[in-house]
């Protein structure tokens, strides 16, 4: 085995893990709504988004086209070159995705892949390596147009939604939305796979493409579907949790109606762009459905400090991925050859491990999803946890008290019963 097919191996490996990290990452797209209303209990949300994910992976390569052609310039690299640059951007991507994940931020995995290949690719190659058109008009434009197409829609749906069932009894609205949005939601994930699983796929094209094992113009590898179909399945079925919570809890107090409404929004729209090939970002569109329910219903509490913090990230995800995937590049380039392929893989591994190993200290999961938003990410403790500590706090004083008195006390000195030399008579 040759290094430079080490180096592919490597690299679909690094495509199959950032498929994973957007599963995880983008759960809360199609699932946080129906979570945070009840609709679906969370685990359960999960595993039917996952199911639908891995369907919706097959039906469609139009997008995988788009990746495989539309961002790097193919005429200007090739070989062993153009392999660092997608191992390179997939890097940056994945480390982006992380750091996102790991505050919460329902950022754009799509965006953070680009970015990654796009900063690649121009350290690299240079300006020349990238194909500017088509990042244009199949990026930077849907990236803008698509939040406020989604907001606008879902605003007009949940106005309509709240108009059209003012009469029924509000018990009544949450059951049968609720049941609406099992269908809504699973759309969505269904949406999702069309759209996001392949990206991936046009990533690991063009890593084949640059070995050589296919041309420009094959037809996508059946094995390519099937891996970037389970990978972004698994990641879903983990739930990224953090950003669920953020989306279903921190953004909007939704409702069953405004869920049903969001997520119809976010399916059509995404089911749209799948059929055009357009890459777009399934978070923009799913954070602007949820906050056009803000909007739409008279009364409901919009928390704009929240969507602030998202619209930052949504204007730094390209820059900060292209510079990571720049710097990766940089790294690799520098070692040189399958060394600094090999380096460059130790760093991913590492910084994923200390960002999980951080989670951890405040963990997010299905058991505090739902918990009421402080303004904090992480949910306070819950009255049975609060409970539990205080009992354990209870029975670690007694035992300190117990243990304390067990401490025998200093020896009690025996008097000196002896006379002195100088008294004693003759």
């Amino acid at each position: 085995m040759n290094a430079e097919l080490i180096v592919l191996l490597v690299v679909v490996v690094t495509a199959l893990g950032f498929d994973f990290t957007n599963g995880f990452h983008d759960t809360g797209n199609a699932m946080a709504t129906s979570i945070a209303t009840g609709a679906l209990r969370p685990k359960v949300a999960v595993a039917l988004s996952a199911t639908l994910n891995l369907v919706g992976a097959f039906l469609s390569v139009e997008v995988a086209a788009t990746v495989a052609k539309g961002v790097v310039n193919l005429s200007s690299t090739g070989g062993e070159d153009l392999l660092l640059i997608v191992f390179a951007g997939l890097v940056g991507g994945i480390l982006w995705n992380l750091l996102t994940w790991l505050f919460g931020i329902p950022s754009s995995s799509s965006h953070a892949l680009f970015g990654g290949l796009i900063g690649a690719a121009v350290a690299g190659i240079g300006m020349n390596g990238v194909e500017w058109g088509g990042v244009l008009s199949k990026v930077i434009v849907p990236a803008l147009l698509a939040p406020v197409v989604a907001g606008l829609v879902a605003a007009c749906g949940t106005w309509l939604i709240y108009r059209i069932t003012h009469s029924v009894d509000e018990g009544t609205k949450e059951r049968g939305f609720r049941l609406g949005q099992v269908g809504s939601a699973s759309l969505v994930s269904l949406a999702h796979g069309t759209n996001d699983a392949q990206k991936t796929m046009g990533v690991i094209f063009l890593a084949l493409v640059a070995h050589g094992t296919i041309s420009a113009d094959a037809p996508m590898p059946f094995w390519v579907k099937l891996g970037c179909a389970v990978a972004i399945a698994l990641g879903t079925y983990l739930g990224g949790w953090r950003v669920i919570r953020t989306l279903g809890k921190g953004l909007v107090e939704i409702a069953a109606p405004q869920g049903m409404a969001a997520e119809a929004s976010s399916a059509a729209i995404i089911l749209t762009s799948s059929h055009l090939g357009l890459p777009l970002s399934t978070t923009h569109v799913a954070t602007g459905s949820i906050m056009g329910t803000g909007i739409g219903r008279r009364g409901a509490e919009v928390r704009w400090g929240v969507a602030g913090r998202m619209g930052v990230a949504w204007l730094i995800t390209l820059p900060s991925a292209a510079l990571a995937g720049a710097i990766c590049w940089g790294i690799a380039h520098l070692v040189g050859g399958l060394a600094g392929v090999l380096v460059v893989f130790a760093i991913l591994l590492a910084l994923a491990g200390l960002m999980y190993v951080r989670s951890r200290r405040q963990p997010v999961d299905h058991r505090n999803v739902n918990a009421e938003w402080t303004g904090r990410l992480e949910p306070d403790a819950s009255p049975s946890e609060l409970v539990a500590a205080d009992a354990t706090l209870a029975e670690l004083t007694a035992l300190d008290a117990e243990l304390v008195e067990q401490i025998p006390g200093p020896p009690t000195p025996k008097p000196d019963t002896s006379a002195p030399a100088d008294n004693v008579s003759a």
